[in-house]
């Protein structure tokens, strides 16, 4: 029941799921670069299998045992992605694609020893939570760097993985989760963002910051903005 396919789709599935907006055919078959006939065909395997539920006009939603089986790929492929930097030297660039071809093939076993190994991880090397051998995952809810006004600072918690070239180009930036930065300032009409990280001014293009997720920082622009209207409010009363 648990080839390299169903994991795949199931884990597609499930990541999708998270963007708060129905899961269609046509996304799963555009994630992961495959045709529609091809995805209708294993949908309808899911469904045989219990994993899936599909309705047109709810889209696609994992079953508990479909969603068990996405959150035990996401853990092996967390878990290797965090070993393969910190054991083997990789950098969080080069991650993602060993991760995809290793994480169907480990051992419960092997898992286990990786995670007591790097004693026990809760998080992979872009900042995203590592299921629990229990199924259980956080996914606290992060504003998108593009989101934030000028002047207002955030932490970087996470980034999207999907893209090689964007982490070397991160990375070249300093842009680590843990790192502070701050807007500087955003040109209209989708233009460039100036970004400031580390004492350093950087432009950044708006697809790019749309996949950095950080939380926000207490005393910036949009905090002390919140804080003088609450005190007008108060003194008006």
């Amino acid at each position: 029941m648990k080839s390299i396919a169903v994991e795949d789709y199931v884990k597609v599935i499930y990541k999708l799921s998270l963007e708060n907006k129905p899961v269609t055919p046509s996304h799963v078959a555009e994630h992961l670069g495959v045709s529609s006939a091809a995805v209708t065909k294993m949908v309808k395997k899911l469904q045989e299998l219990k994993l899936v539920r599909y309705v047109r006009a709810e889209g696609l939603d994992l079953s508990p045992a479909g969603q068990k089986i996405a959150l035990e790929v996401i853990r092996h492929h967390r878990l290797l992605e965090i070993y393969l930097t910190e054991a083997l030297g990789y950098s969080w660039d080069q991650v993602h694609d060993e991760a995809e071809r290793l994480e169907h093939v480990i051992s419960e076993q092997f898992e286990d020893k990786i995670e007591k190994l790097l004693d026990y991880p809760t998080h992979d090397p872009h900042g995203s939570p590592i299921p629990t051998r229990e199924g259980k995952m956080e996914n606290p809810e992060l504003a998108m760097l593009a989101d934030l006004s000028p002047g207002q600072s955030g932490v970087i918690q996470r980034v999207n993985d999907d893209d090689p070239a964007m982490l070397t180009f991160l990375g070249d930036l300093g842009m680590y989760p843990g790192t502070t930065v701050e807007m500087m300032a955003k040109e209209p009409y989708g233009g460039p963002l100036r970004v400031r990280v580390s004492g350093k001014d950087h432009a950044v293009g708006s697809e790019l910051a749309a996949n950095v997720f950080v939380s926000t920082v207490k005393g910036s622009t949009d905090e002390t903005s919140k804080n003088e209207a609450d005190n007008n409010g108060t003194k008006g009363k």
